[in-house]
């Protein structure tokens, strides 16, 4: 992670954008990863558990140190979460703008979906500009409560993505609440029956392979790291960077 570099010559990092519906974990992920690769707990990224809609409300690139004077080539970007209604949330269409680099750093999302010619609107995105992997986040107990209408949206997201080239993968977070043995050991994460059952499910549902589904723990209540919790985001994040690398090799 550290000396990561694209090799193509025409991108100076590696876009990660972070989709999937309201209070996923989505921004609590890239906190998770700054904390990871800098050895303390991180909360750059707002989040809020209480107010039962999205509290990300612009498109933000978020930047982890990587030393005294640079940063990771890789960065993360957060949207706001997707709803059951469609005059809530972010627009699928806003989601498939951001893939192909349309949307500016600092948009501020809103009940309309972004046109050509908004103060948001980038006409001309280079490929730095262009997402290169695309991450859909869920926590792991809700797969089964997924209201229909937000997995047709997912859906329909991953759909663009994939005619679009870029590569998929999903994580499933808040594994401990959902599985006593993870929350006993998060350890036992991967050996979790009711875990595997929960990543075969959200694979038939999404039509992602469950060896693109990734299971983790988030930051979120503790005030230091903890091997056992970064190994799991380590896992995750090493294979975004790798199937990413393959999209912009492939370029």
């Amino acid at each position: 992670m550290k000396w990561y570099k694209p090799r193509n010559n025409e991108a100076s990092r590696l876009r990660i954008l972070l989709h999937g519906p309201v209070g996923a974990g989505k921004s609590s992920f890239i906190n998770s990863v700054e904390s990871v690769l800098r050895g303390r707990v991180a909360v750059r990224a707002p989040t809020d558990a209480t107010s039962g809609s999205s509290f990300t409300k612009q498109y933000k690139t978020y930047k982890i140190p990587n030393g005294p004077d640079g940063f990771y080539s890789f960065v993360f970007n957060d949207i706001m979460g997707l709803e059951q209604t469609d005059n809530r949330g972010v627009h699928v269409e806003d989601i498939k703008l951001a893939l192909r680099g349309h949307v500016k750093d600092g948009y501020q999302f809103n009940p309309n979906p972004m046109t050509e010619g908004d103060r948001g609107y980038n006409p001309s995105p280079t490929l730095d500009d262009r997402v290169h992997v695309l991450v859909s986040v869920i926590p792991a107990g809700s797969v089964s409560l997924l209201n229909d209408k937000v997995v047709k949206k997912m859906r329909e997201v991953r759909l663009a993505a994939s005619d679009m080239g870029i590569p998929q993968v999903a994580i499933l977070t808040k594994v401990d609440v959902a599985c006593a043995e993870a929350k006993k050991n998060i350890n036992n994460a991967y050996k979790s029956k009711y875990l595997k059952k929960q990543v075969d499910m959200f694979s038939e549902l999404l039509g992602l392979p469950p060896n693109c589904i990734f299971l983790l723990k988030n930051y979120e209540s503790e005030t230091n790291t903890h091997n056992s919790i970064d190994a799991l985001i380590l896992c995750a994040l090493r294979q975004m960077i790798n199937y990413g690398e393959d999209f912009l090799n492939d370029l």
